[in-house]
C-alpha cells in the first residue's frame, strides 16, 4: 500500500555538494549546496540564494568548483553549509581543508575532497540557478580503482536525505548497469 505525502523536495540520493570559489581578493571560501547536478553532459546547474558570499563570488571570478563530500570529511562539510562566508571569513581555515588553486579555471580544489569538478560559470537561469560549463574533474589518486576510474568503495560519498536530515554513505557495488536487466530478457 502508498501513502500521499504531498509535495515534498525529496530527491534519492542527493549528494552533498561543496561550491568552492574565490572572492575579489583571492580569499577562498565554500559552502555546502544540496540542490544541483548535471544539467548536461557538459554542464552543471545548482541552486543558491543570491544573497550567498558564493554568489557574489562566481558573478566576480566567473568560475567555481563543485567538490563531492565523502564519509572522512563529513563534519567541515556540514560545517561550510552551517556559517557564511559574509560573516565567516576564516572558515576555509576553521574547516582544517588544504587549498590549491585549480588549472584551469580560477577557483580553490580542497585537497581532501577526492573528486571536483572545476566549471566556468555560464550564467544565472530563469529560475535563478547557477549554470557552469565542465571544465575538467580532478580526483585525488585515493579513491581510483586500477583502472583509473573512480572507485565507490574507495571514495564513499555523502549523500543527504531530505527528509530525515541525516548524512548516508553510497556502500558500495551491487550489480552492473546495462547487465542486471539482462536476466529479465
Amino acid at each position: 500500500m502508498r501513502k500521499n505525502i504531498g509535495k515534498k523536495p525529496w530527491f534519492y540520493p542527493l549528494p552533498v555538494l561543496i561550491i568552492g570559489t574565490y572572492d575579489e581578493n583571492g580569499v577562498p571560501d565554500a559552502m555546502n549546496a544540496a540542490y544541483g547536478g548535471l544539467y548536461t553532459s557538459s554542464m552543471v546547474e545548482f541552486s543558491i540564494s543570491h544573497g550567498h558570499k558564493t554568489f557574489k563570488n562566481i558573478q566576480q571570478t566567473k568560475a567555481f568548483t563543485v567538490s563531492f563530500a565523502d564519509v572522512e570529511n563529513m563534519t567541515p562539510c556540514d560545517y561550510v553549509g552551517l556559517v557564511s562566508g559574509n560573516d565567516t571569513p576564516d572558515k576555509i581555515e576553521k574547516s582544517g581543508w588544504t587549498v590549491s588553486r585549480s588549472e584551469f579555471v580560477n577557483a580553490p580544489i580542497f585537497e581532501e575532497l577526492p573528486v571536483t569538478w572545476e566549471c566556468e560559470f555560464v550564467r544565472v537561469t530563469e529560475e535563478g540557478n547557477v549554470l557552469g560549463r565542465l571544465v575538467n574533474v580532478s580526483a585525488n589518486s585515493r579513491v581510483l580503482n586500477e583502472d583509473g576510474v573512480i572507485s565507490m568503495e574507495k571514495f564513499k560519498p555523502l549523500v543527504f536525505d531530505h527528509a530525515t536530515y541525516d548524512y548516508l554513505k553510497v556502500d558500495g557495488v551491487v550489480g552492473k548497469a546495462f547487465e542486471e536487466g539482462k536476466k529479465l530478457k
